[in-house]
């Protein structure tokens, strides 16, 4: 019983342990803040709906922590996922150390109601995002209602009925047939992208604004679905001002203003008659578009569901007048039903294959003295609009059952359907009645149909009616949806609540809508609706192209019938026909995406959103890395990628990861801002408890180097210590070639007078570990002193060019002249030679080759003269540093002796076993003393100085070596302390 209790206890405090883990309704997110400008991190949390009180209350008074769960259900409903004795069926799981798969993704909830996907994370996000539920009385719209409805619907619009016939008397026949295959084709193409996408994975509102702004960043999605909506918008205009014309064209009467009599002559002949053609006055069109135009606008604030309820009705009388226009022309006979009309006669069909482009006027009457001269290219910007609207469908994403069938089923089978229907229409066209019909009559359509002309009428007016209804009614919502991404400040006057209306959208759409119909001219607003549509058909051909092309793991469509050809090939058509239709009207509205494009890149808040270009970025950086090798880069090809040390001497202030200049240092060691920093701090502890802290430093870390604006990424590494830590990062620290060549760290100014004795061996060993992994090491001096980018220096940069170091001091001292605080300094190199060496060669020696190194700097040798410390030191400055470094090794060896001797061992320091020899001792502190002296001598007004590093004496204490250090940067207020490592980083030759 013992054991049995035991059992339970431990079941029962395993259930406990994992309980606030695991969630009946999916996982939640819970946003994690670090710093103002840090970027959001999203946390998964999962939370037990049925915890016990007191987490219930906890929960809910939680303020980043909500569930929403559907209100439907009885209070009850949840029992059924614990069994009678309250312990978890999927408690065998636990071994594993994690939830089950079924309450991890909500698989139990969704098998009965599916979840919205949530939102992408964007930077400076507050809120948190909510997983809900949709409510239970949303209808879900299959394939014909919810997509080839909506595409059929926007599609046929007023250009077959009253611009079709036009064109295939302007175009001829064959011209026409060629017209609506090269548009059909780039529609055809576009589809094919859009179902690839669009069955990549979920699909929230926005349509192709979401689909375009997940492929290619959201700075591309907002300056494509700026466009795309300013081309709805201008598209209901076009829709009204057709179904006004149609109306005055069938109730002449009903014209406001007198109507207007144009005489023609066609073809460059007189007709043998004048004919009078009426066109319906500009002011009746304005008139009537605004009163039509308002009262569309007063349905779409009734909301989307009286819409959808009319929807239908506005498509039956499209289907019964195609019905009746066809039956009309084959019961058409000559002259019948009326003057011009030949019925399918053969050589009407012979008459009308050519072409016969001409001048007309601004509606399109011929006329010798009009204004436009109609070719190919303008009428391909002029029925461009008859085969668009495969949009629609996309847009009513989150109301289709299932998006990844209906929108590539739906999508194609509307557009493959009505390229057959023109295709059709232009045969029977051309084979019906006399050019001089088809281009004065611009009504044939509602001419020969069957069995009276207003039912045309009535299904024109009610067709264009309900695509101005349908334009109305998406672009606020797209707008709408920009507007909730929170990308741009300026469209917060636009957004809606999840179930709302967008009105404040609405009127802005409507505004627009009233001024294009006051312009009046149908002619003159295709060309701008049909840019806007095909910048949005390009940005879907090349989202797909880009993603298809890259083939990230992600990239899993269930569409198959696409490749990435295609899709370069539909973008390369939209391009081809923008500037087909008018290079002007190209150059505009690319420019417009263009400034939109920069603006959001300026003021908008930067997203993550997976986008194309990160992947590309990925895959390009991996093909480059691969292309670079192993192989040590040429003399000509390195670039310096400096590991900056962040870890400080000491204390920093709160909140601050790194000493406010090394990131202004290390901006001095890039030409141009060329090439990439990495910088690095170590959190003393271990790894799993301090995990979640180095996470935090290294956001931290991040803010400062972006505030900075320096080029690097921040690693955080955690290691039982400093030593430990930095042994593995200069180890591991980057990939094949581009590995970092140069550790960066502060000197440690603070060791002595804060009494830090553990420094000397930390930075000793720091030291030599770059020695031993082949590091260049660059430790800065007065780093507190250092200029910003907007302090300028004057003086010199003095060299001090002790050991061959591959030329990195050289190197050093050339990119610091491409900055504009030392770009006024000049560079002196200090030759330091031995008693007995000819100076004057020596001098012809680093001359030349610093010209042959393209390098401009003037050459001075010092002799380092064996001196008698005696008779100099009274007359040099550092002789009382010199002489406290004496009593304190002297101290430090005392006291190692007193240790050793009294445990009958060798001289340890750090740890180990060390060799003193004081002779040497003493060298290298008189070396050092003349070595600070020289510099102080010639260098006193340097703007900076560089000396090269000696290397910590094998089997000598580190405190002797901090002491030798010390007395070399004693009283120079910024200098850099050098040592290259075994190779060349500059070279003689082109």
């Amino acid at each position: 019983m013992a054991d049995e209790n035991n059992g339970v206890e431990i079941e029962a405090a395993e259930d406990n342990e994992f309980a606030a883990g695991r969630g009946l309704g999916g996982r939640q997110y819970r946003p994690v803040f670090a710093h103002d400008n840090d970027r959001a991190v999203l946390e998964m949390a999962s939370i037990d709906p049925i915890a016990r009180a007191s987490s219930s209350a906890s929960l809910t008074d939680s303020n980043d922590l909500k569930v929403k769960v559907a209100s439907g259900g009885k209070d009850g409903s949840l029992s059924n996922h614990r069994d009678v004795n309250g312990s978890h069926p999927e408690s065998k799981l636990e071994l594993f150390g994690f939830d089950s798969l079924v309450n991890i993704l909500g698989l139990k909830s969704m098998a009965s109601d599916q979840l919205q996907a949530p939102s992408s994370p964007r930077d400076g996000e507050d809120a948190p995002i909510h997983v809900e539920r949709p409510k239970g009385n949303n209808v879900k719209l299959g394939t014909v209602m919810g997509v080839f409805v909506p595409c059929l619907q926007n599609i046929l619009g007023i250009i077959y009925y009253i611009r079709f016939s036009w064109i295939v008397g302007m175009a001829g026949i064959g011209q026409s047939l060629l017209l609506v295959a090269f548009c059909g084709s780039c529609t055809f193409l576009t589809t094919i992208s859009l179902s690839a996408i669009a069955t990549n994975g979920a699909m929230k509102g926005g349509g192709p604004y979401y689909l375009i702004g997940r492929a290619l960043g959201p700075e591309v999605g907002v300056s494509i679905g700026l466009c795309f909506f300013l081309g709805n918008a201008v598209a209901g205009a076009l829709y009204v001002l057709g179904a006004v014309e149609t109306f005055l064209n069938a109730l002449p009467a009903a014209g406001i203003f007198r109507d207007t009599q144009t005489f023609m002559i066609v073809n460059g002949t007189n007709v043998a008659q004048p004919v009078a053609v009426t066109s319906p006055n500009l002011h009746d069109l304005q008139v009537y578009g605004v009163v039509v135009t308002i009262i569309l606008c007063f349905i779409v604030f009734g909301g989307v569901k009286i819409i959808n309820r009319v929807a239908p009705a506005f498509l039956v009388p499209v289907v019964f007048s195609l019905f009746c226009i066809f039956i009309g022309i084959f019961l058409a006979r000559k002259d019948y039903p009326a003057d011009g009309i030949t019925g399918l006669s053969l050589k009407s069909f012979r008459d009308n294959w050519g072409s016969a482009y001409q001048i007309t006027n601004n509606a399109g009457v011929p006329d010798p003295n009009g204004k436009i001269y109609w070719d190919f290219n303008a009428l391909v910007g002029l029925f461009f609009p008859a085969v668009t609207g495969i949009m629609a469908g996309s847009n009513r994403s989150a109301s289709l059952k299932d998006t990844q069938r209906s929108i590539p089923v739906g999508t194609l089978a509307a557009t493959v359907s009505t390229s057959v229907l023109y295709l059709i229409t232009v045969l029977f066209f051309g084979a019906l009645a006399t050019r001089d019909k088809l281009l004065t009559d611009r009504l044939l359509t509602a001419t020969v149909a069957w069995p009276i002309p207003a039912i045309t009428y009535l299904g024109i007016i009610l067709s264009t009616l309900g695509a101005a209804l349908q334009s109305l009614t998406g672009a606020p919502r797209l707008l709408a949806a920009i507007a909730n991404d929170d990308i741009l400040p300026v469209l917060n006057y636009f957004k809606v609540a999840d179930g709302n209306e967008p009105h404040a959208a609405t009127l802005f759409t409507a505004f627009i809508c009233i001024g294009c119909v006051i312009i009046g001219n149908l002619d003159l607003i295709t060309p701008t609706v049909t840019m806007f549509y095909l910048l949005c058909y390009g940005g879907v051909n090349l989202s797909c192209f880009l993603l298809d092309l890259l083939d990230a793991p992600s990239w899993r469509p269930r569409w198959k019938f696409h490749h990435w050809s295609l899709s370069l090939f539909g973008a390369v058509i939209c391009i081809v026909i923008m500037f087909l239709i008018s290079w002007a009207f190209t150059v505009i509205s690319l420019a417009l995406a263009t400034l939109i494009y920069y603006y959001v890149s300026i003021k908008g808040k930067a997203g993550d959103w997976g986008d194309g270009f990160k992947s590309a970025y990925f895959q390009l950086a991996l093909r480059s890395l691969r292309s670079l090798g192993a192989s040590q880069v040429h003399p000509k090809n390195w670039y310096p990628i400096p590991l900056i040390f962040c870890r400080p001497w000491g204390k920093l202030p709160e909140n601050v990861p790194c000493h406010p200049k090394l990131a202004d240092f290390a901006n001095c060691m890039k030409k141009k801002g060329r090439g990439m920093s990495i910088f690095v701090s170590i959190l003393d502890g271990d790894y799993q408890e301090c995990a979640e802290d180095a996470k935090v430093a290294c956001r931290a870390l991040s803010t400062y180097i972006e505030y900075k604006r320096c080029e690097g990424v921040a690693e955080i590494v955690v290691a039982p210590s400093m030593s430990d830590g930095f042994r593995g990062i200069v180890q591991t620290m980057g990939l094949g070639n581009l590995k970092p060549n140069i550790v960066v760290m502060r000197y440690p100014e603070i060791w002595r007078r804060e009494n830090l004795t553990e420094i000397p061996a930390t930075f000793v060993g720091i030291i030599n570990d770059c020695i031993v992994a082949n590091k260049a090491v660059v430790i800065v001096k007065g780093l507190d002193e250092w200029p910003n980018e907007y302090q300028r220096q004057y003086g010199t940069i003095d060299l001090y060019w002790i050991v061959r170091d591959g030329g990195l001091m050289l190197l050093l001292s050339q990119l610091l002249l491409t900055k504009e605080s030392f770009e006024s300094c000049k560079i002196q190199v200090f030759c330091i030679a031995e008693e007995d060496s000819d100076a004057e060669e020596l001098k012809a020696d680093v001359k030349k080759f610093l010209y042959d190194l393209r390098m401009q700097a003037e050459v001075i040798v010092v002799s380092m003269k064996s001196w008698d410390p005696q008779a100099e030191q009274q007359q040099d400055e550092s002789v009382e540093a010199f002489s406290s470094a004496q009593e304190r090794i002297g101290a430090y060896l005392g006291e190692m002796k007193d240790k050793a001797r009294k445990e009958g061992a060798p001289l340890m320091a750090d740890g180990k076993q060390v060799v003193v020899n004081e002779q040497q001792v003493e060298k290298f502190l008189y070396t050092t003393l003349k070595l600070n002296s020289t510099i102080l001598r010639y260098s006193r007004m340097a703007a900076v100085v560089l000396v090269s590093l000696p290397p910590p004496p094998l089997n000598h204490p580190a405190y002797f070596y901090m002491e030798y250090m010390d007395l070399l940067v004693e009283n120079v207020p910024r200098l850099l302390i050098v040592r290259g490592y075994r190779r060349d980083v500059v070279t003689l030759f082109t």
